[in-house]
C-alpha cells in the first residue's frame, strides 16, 4: 500500500536517509527502530509529507505523494507530543476535526468512550496532563477511520490501564486488515502489536523481515535480546567501518 522507492534526504552536509527503499503492506504491523539519528523521524516524517527527499519517490495507493494531499485523509498519526491551541477545549478540538472533514459522517469512538473524553470536553488543552493529552492524540488518530495509522511512542505517558486500552485499539485495526506504523523505545510493546520489524541504521535499511524472522537470526527467543544483538552488529559494523576508513 505504501512503497518508498530509494528517497534520499540531506539536512545541510548530513545525510539523514540514503536511496531507501521499502515496502509497507496493509493487514501488517510494522515495528520502526533504530538508535537516535538514524533516520526514522525523517522516514514517518516523508511519509506524512511534511518532509521532502531530494530525491526519489513516495507511493501510497500506486500514487505518487509528491505534491498531493489527498491521500492524507486515509492517515491517521498521533504524534509523541501533540501540541494544540492551548485556550482550545477538548469538545472544541474535536468539533473543529470533524469540520475539516465534512464528508464523514461516521466515525470511530471507541478511544473517546474508553477514555471517557466526552466527560472532560469543558477542559481545555493547555490544563491537561502528559498522559491526558495522549489519550486525545490517540483518540484524534483513530476518529475517522483511517486505512494507515502511524503511531510514534504511542503507549509514552499513558497509565497502566490506559496504554492496555489503546493496545487492544491497535490490534483490533490490525486484525481488521489496516496498515500500522509504530516508533517506540517499549521493545515489550513493539512484540505485542507488530509482527514486522525494520531497523534503521545510519539512513539505511539494516534489517527489514518479521519479527520471527528477526529472532531466528540472532538465535534468540525474546524480541528485547534479539532486538539488543542486532544494536550489537550494527555498532560492530559502525566500527569496522571506520577501521576500514581510516586505513
Amino acid at each position: 500500500m505504501i512503497s518508498v522507492n530509494s528517497i534520499s534526504k540531506k539536512f545541510g552536509r548530513q545525510e539523514v536517509l540514503k536511496d531507501f527503499t521499502l515496502s509497507f503492506d496493509k493487514g501488517n504491523s510494522y515495528a520502526i527502530m533504530g538508535p537516535n539519528g538514524s533516520g526514522k523521524t525523517t522516514l514517518i516524517k516523508s511519509i506524512l509529507g511534511m518532509v521532502l527527499p531530494d530525491s526519489g519517490e513516495i507511493l501510497v495507493k500506486g500514487r505518487s505523494i509528491k505534491g498531493k494531499e489527498d491521500y492524507r485523509k486515509d492517515v491517521g498519526y498521533m504524534p509523541q507530543i501533540g501540541r494544540y491551541p492551548q485556550n482550545m477545549k477538548i469538545g472544541q478540538l474535536f468539533s473543529m476535526m470533524k469540520d475539516m472533514r465534512p464528508e464523514i459522517r461516521e466515525y470511530d469512538l471507541d478511544l473517546v468512550e474508553a477514555f471517557e473524553l466526552e466527560k472532560i470536553k469543558e477542559k481545555t488543552m493547555g490544563t491537561l496532563s502528559g498522559g491526558t493529552t495522549q489519550k486525545v492524540s490517540a483518540a484524534l488518530a483513530f476518529l475517522f477511520n483511517p486505512e494507515v495509522l502511524v503511531l510514534d511512542e504511542p503507549t509514552a505517558g499513558l497509565d497502566p490501564i490506559a496504554a492496555e486500552t489503546l493496545k487492544s485499539k491497535i490490534r483490533k485495526e490490525r486484525e481488521a486488515g489496516k496498515l500500522i506504523l509504530i516508533t517506540s523505545h517499549i521493545l515489550s510493546d513493539l512484540e505485542e502489536l507488530t509482527n514486522q520489524a525494520i531497523y534503521i541504521f545510519e539512513g539505511e535499511v539494516f534489517f527489514n523481515d518479521s519479527i520471527e524472522s528477526l529472532k531466528e537470526m540472532t538465535s534468540e527467543e525474546k524480541f528485547s535480546p534479539a532486538i539488543a544483538k542486532l544494536m550489537q552488529w550494527t555498532l560492530k559494523k559502525k566500527s569496522t567501518t571506520k577501521v576500514l576508513t581510516h586505513a
